[in-house]
């Protein structure tokens, strides 16, 4: 038996399952074959908030309409709690637990049983603090439960059609913060507006890491030449001063996944 009929199976025993959605190559995975599974007795649960840019709203919500899937969206406000907006390096935890204790009570009102996410093989390679959390509310990891890697989940997605099959990775926009600068409504915009322009410019892969007033923008290394370009360079440097940063660096690395990890062993 495939991974893929692995995970029909084990979802078949789960009765009735809400998803953690959040538009991504991993939750769009697992809801779709939930739901081909367990039609109504699966739906969709996202958290909104200052952190979730409106593109991947929309799109979470669109994908839900058009495969016709029960969708409850909830405002979030893991921002009001002190433990998330201090960021400190286990920020993750704090907001899981806000998050899916939520989901779970949502679940329980729509007489749903168990809450899963999409965490896969591959995260449990990298810092993260919130698979603490998922694991102390007793919250699903399907995916990891018959080992599956992003890139299976990747294949799978492709051969069942799904848009986002060749989606790059993304992470809420806390993610962007450097380890104890306070986490607000306002930088949380600028992040995204700035990440916002990048994309407007044809790039897949990129991030704008905040440093106080300064952005740090990380892209493919094969990108780097397109920023320096002077008319596309003097263009982002005008808009993100106008975001509110004063400052704006290219990171030479380029990007890499979890970059403000990179200071936490040091």
């Amino acid at each position: 038996m495939d991974k893929l009929e692995e995970l029909k199976e084990y979802l078949k025993g789960i009765g009735s399952i809400a998803i953690a959605f959040s538009s991504g190559v991993d939750s769009t995975f697992l809801l779709k074959v939930a739901h081909d599974t367990l039609g109504d007795k699966c739906i969709a649960i996202t958290g909104q908030s200052p952190s979730f840019p409106e593109r991947e709203k929309q799109e979470a919500a669109a994908f839900c309409q058009k495969e016709g899937i029960k969708q409850i969206a909830f405002d979030a406000n893991e921002i009001q709690d002190e433990n998330y907006a201090q960021n400190p390096k286990n920020r993750c935890y704090y907001c899981k637990h806000i998050l899916f204790s939520k989901m779970l009570e949502i679940a329980r009102q729509n007489g749903i049983e168990h809450v899963a996410e999409g965490s896969n093989m591959d995260d449990l390679g990298d810092y993260r603090p919130g698979l603490q959390a998922i694991s102390e509310l007793k919250v699903l990891s399907p995916l990891r439960e018959v080992g599956l890697t992003k890139a299976e989940i990747r294949e799978y997605s492709r051969e069942l059609g799904l848009p986002t099959w060749e989606k790059q990775s993304f992470a809420c926009l806390a993610s962007r913060f450097v380890y104890g600068e306070r986490i607000t409504a306002d930088k949380l915009k600028m992040v995204e507006k700035a990440e916002e322009q990048l994309s407007q410019l044809g790039l897949k892969q990129y991030r704008v890491r905040i440093h106080g007033n300064l952005a740090r923008i990380e892209v493919a290394p094969s990108d780097i030449a397109l920023l320096v370009q002077e008319d596309i360079r003097n263009g982002i440097v005008n808009s993100f001063k106008d975001y509110g940063f004063s400052y704006v660096t290219l990171d030479l690395q380029g990007y890499r996944m979890g970059s403000m990890n990179e200071v936490i062993n040091k």
